[in-house]
């Protein structure tokens, strides 16, 4: 008898810690939103950073595309003069006119 009671004791017992154990492991809904909303934070400011990126990126292209038209400019402008300047070499001299 001293047993059962001993077994039925410790049955309660079990069953009572285990029952705590269980209902501590469920997270509450507060949690839960509290949580989401540190997430959904965190995202937005890293949607912000990638949209302030994108901005940055968006002006560099636009830096390089003047660049680039700036360059070819005077490419065509140095392309221009290196034909004149190869056309006055391949000119012949002026006649020497003899002083005295």
């Amino acid at each position: 008898m001293i047993q059962v009671k001993r077994l039925r004791g410790l049955s309660v017992v079990t069953v009572a810690i285990l029952a705590g154990l269980s209902l501590s492991a469920c997270a509450s809904t507060e949690y839960v939103d509290q949580r989401i909303a540190e997430v959904n934070a965190h995202i937005s400011a890293v949607d912000a950073k990638a949209t302030a990126a994108d901005q940055k990126a968006d002006q560099a292209l636009g830096a390089a595309q003047a660049a680039q038209a700036s360059a070819a400019q005077a490419n065509q402008r140095i392309d221009a003069l290196t034909a004149t300047v190869t056309s006055i070499q391949q000119a012949p001299p002026p006649p020497r006119i003899p002083r005295g």
